[in-house]
């Protein structure tokens, strides 16, 4: 009897190590639980303290998304934004009287001025803020240079994205890599290719990357919902898998600040009854950004180090494909953006900020400065606010509308 309890033991922990590894959760799953063991996750709402709840939403947007993709259909993707987010947007407002804000970071290899002009006024309204987005293979850092100096310019020069640096003088940005490849990061070395990427990034203007979390795929690096310092291996790839997180009182570290979203497991959504869903705040038209998960975001309690009532959550999409559409710009938004407003801002317990890309990323800067007062002062603080363009169409629009 024993004989057959010690094979089936075997048995059980052998397929659990074989689901592990193929989720790839062994590459985070130890510094997840380490966080709970801590104290660096504690169960939301059971503090006396006022927490501020700040809200990022970052889009892959890839108006050429898919085979075979006609210039009329990127014309409809990028329509529907330009109509109804504004118009969804705008029925919400934050503690600040902010509206939810979208952080566009497009593909340079999908650059279309038409569309751009297009994001841009919407930005201009106030609903969003341009930022990078890059697919690339078998690159160089030399190329790297190159191509996203010219692609920050065209941007800065077409549609007024971006602020320049006083003192380095270059345009500063927000990065997500595409196929979440940061670093040359996945093991066989493709879709990426430059080693030395966060030396590169931080040398062109980058202030933080936004890739993470890229669970369940093998790219996702160790330190899972943290906001952290990484600094570039000369040589070797993949050097963002460890840093050293944010803290307050604390000061810049390495070459490049690494802003993660949340990843957690979800015990409420069991695969075969058994085994729970790997949470990776990716929100598309089959999963819509439900309560549970709402919840399981915040409760990830992603903070800079010693300013746990300052809570950073980032969710991420695909906004251009057509299946998630209906999702990201009807009913489910609306119902994300009211469970928000009902349980995270009600002035109490929490308050709730909506912010872009730029505006976390100043926001964290400000905790760790040790300021004073509430965050939504310091969406500004360090990078300022980018002056929209608005094309000439659009100019002529307001003009007949007034």
């Amino acid at each position: 009897m024993i004989y057959w309890l010690l094979a089936l033991v075997i048995l059980s922990t052998a397929g659990i190590s074989a689901i592990l590894y193929k989720k790839n959760l062994n590459l985070w799953l130890g510094h997840f639980i380490k966080r709970r063991l801590t104290g660096k996750w504690h169960h939301f709402g059971q503090s006396e303290q006022l927490t501020h709840v700040m809200f990022c939403f970052v889009d892959h947007y890839e108006p050429q998304w898919g085979k075979n993709i006609s210039i009329e259909q990127e014309r409809a993707r990028v329509d529907r934004w330009l109509y109804d987010y504004p118009q969804i947007a705008g029925k919400f407002k934050d503690a600040d009287g902010e509206h939810p804000k979208h952080s566009f970071f497009y593909p340079e290899e999908e650059y279309r001025r038409e569309h751009l002009d297009k994001i841009a006024y919407i930005c201009a309204q106030g609903f969003g803020e341009i930022e990078v987005h890059l697919h690339h293979d078998n690159d160089t850092s030399e190329n790297l240079r190159n191509t996203l100096t010219s692609f920050t310019q065209t941007l800065h020069e077409n549609h007024g994205a971006f602020c320049r640096n006083p003192k380095s003088k270059n345009l500063e940005y927000a990065f997500i890599h595409g196929n979440w490849c940061l670093n040359n990061s996945r093991p066989d070395g493709k879709l990426c290719g430059v080693n030395d990427e966060l030396v590169v990034l931080k040398e062109t203007g980058c202030f933080a990357d936004f890739t993470f979390p890229s669970a369940p795929s093998d790219t996702q690096p160790a330190l899972a919902n943290e906001i952290y310092y990484a600094k570039d291996h000369p040589g070797q790839p993949n050097s963002h898998n460890t840093g050293k997180p944010v803290e307050r009182g604390g000061r810049h570290w390495g070459d490049l600040m690494i802003i993660t979203g949340p990843l957690a497991l979800n015990w409420q959504r069991l695969k075969k009854k058994i085994f729970p869903q790997i949470e990776n705040a990716d929100i598309r038209g089959n999963m819509p950004p439900s309560p549970d998960r709402i919840d399981l975001w915040v409760n990830t309690q992603i903070s800079v180090n010693n300013k746990p009532d300052w809570l950073f959550v980032k969710v991420h999409t695909h906004g251009t494909q057509e299946e998630s559409m209906d999702t990201l710009l009807g009913q489910p938004f609306e119902q994300m953006c009211e469970y928000l407003e009902n349980k995270y801002n009600d002035g109490k317990k929490y308050k709730l900020h909506y912010v872009s890309a730029r505006e976390m990323y100043n926001i964290i800067k400000a905790a760790e400065a040790d300021v004073q007062g509430e965050p939504g002062a310091y969406r500004d603080f360090i990078i300022p606010k980018p002056e929209y363009k608005v094309a000439d169409i659009f100019n002529e629009e307001i003009k007949h509308k007034a």
